[in-house]
């Protein structure tokens, strides 16, 4: 775990670099939402769906550095969907990350514009980077990708179900069909874009897609365990929203020893799906062994 977090380190300081780049706040009269933004991206967080990005481009034996904008763009995202679903009108939480939510800082309007200025942005970025003609295709690519993962038939209709679940209990298909959308859409998003934009075969862009499905799956389970058992400093956000909104969860269906049973499948069979790249696979697949002993 260690040597994954040392390896790792330098990817997040990139990533954190680039991010504050592209969201410092200006002297406009937007500067507001802007400052709005920033807070709710540069307040911590894994980075993990920009490091996925980078880590399958290498794996594909693409260069990295063309692939941190967009890859960056991801981070804002999946922020953007962590500050609408902390409003009152979603999960109702004061805490993110270890710090108030934005909606607690900035009020609720202004964190709902900061969402939309967070994927408006991202989706900007996409379109244009990596900048020259020769990654037109991929470009174009990326940003269908993306907002077909990201929209009704990705994470918000996974966020939909989710919301329509509360208090009515359901079946593991269900919740399989909830958790591969509201979380694992994104993550299958992130390694997908990166094979993208390293010029992948199908070969490895299927490879990458199957790692992204089990990952997904297996990060959403460790998810509903840790609600269950890990706490406020643990988490940086409440434990138990889930079980005092009545939802159905892997742990509620299986019990915390079947939970972590499967979640350990899943992982196993993202890191099995590697074998079919041609690059160095090695982080990938600590991500996914990570991703279900990980405390937070």
């Amino acid at each position: 775990m260690n040597n994954l977090k040392s390896r790792l380190a330098p990817r997040r300081e990139l990533i954190d670099r680039e991010l504050d780049r592209l969201l410092t706040p200006s002297a406009s009269p937007a500067a507001t939402v802007e400052k709005a933004m920033h807070y709710a991206v540069m307040g911590g967080g894994k980075r993990l769906r920009p490091i996925l990005a980078l880590e399958a481009c290498l794996a594909c034996g693409g260069d990295d550095s063309a692939v941190l904008a967009p890859a960056s763009a991801l981070e804002m995202i999946h922020t953007y969907s962590l500050v609408h679903d902390d409003l009152p009108a979603m999960d109702d939480d004061d805490l993110r990350r270890g710090r108030a939510t934005t909606h607690k800082v900035y009020g609720d309007a202004m964190a709902i514009l900061a969402g939309d200025g967070l994927l408006t942005l991202a989706f900007r970025i996409l379109g244009s980077q990596p900048a020259g003609d020769g990654f037109a295709v991929a470009r174009c690519k990326a940003v269908a990708l993306i907002a077909e993962r990201a929209g009704v038939t990705g994470m918000v209709g996974g966020q939909v179900a989710d919301l329509e679940a509360e208090g009515r209990p359901f079946d593991r298909e269900r919740l399989e069909w909830i958790h591969r959308h509201k979380t694992g859409a994104l993550l299958r998003a992130s390694v997908e874009l990166g094979a993208v934009l390293a010029g992948a075969d199908e070969t490895g862009l299927g490879a990458l897609q199957r790692y992204g499905d089990g990952l997904g799956l297996a990060f959403q389970i460790s998810d509903d365990i840790l609600d269950c058992t890990a706490t406020a400093a643990d988490l940086g956000k409440t434990p138990g929203k889930d079980r005092e909104a009545g939802k159905t969860t892997y742990p509620a269906l299986l019990g915390l020893d079947g939970a972590r049973a499967e979640a350990d499948h899943q992982a196993e069979i993202a890191v099995a799906a590697l074998s079919d790249l041609p690059g160095d696979t090695s982080i990938l697949a600590a991500l996914a062994r990570y991703t279900v002993t990980r405390s937070s």
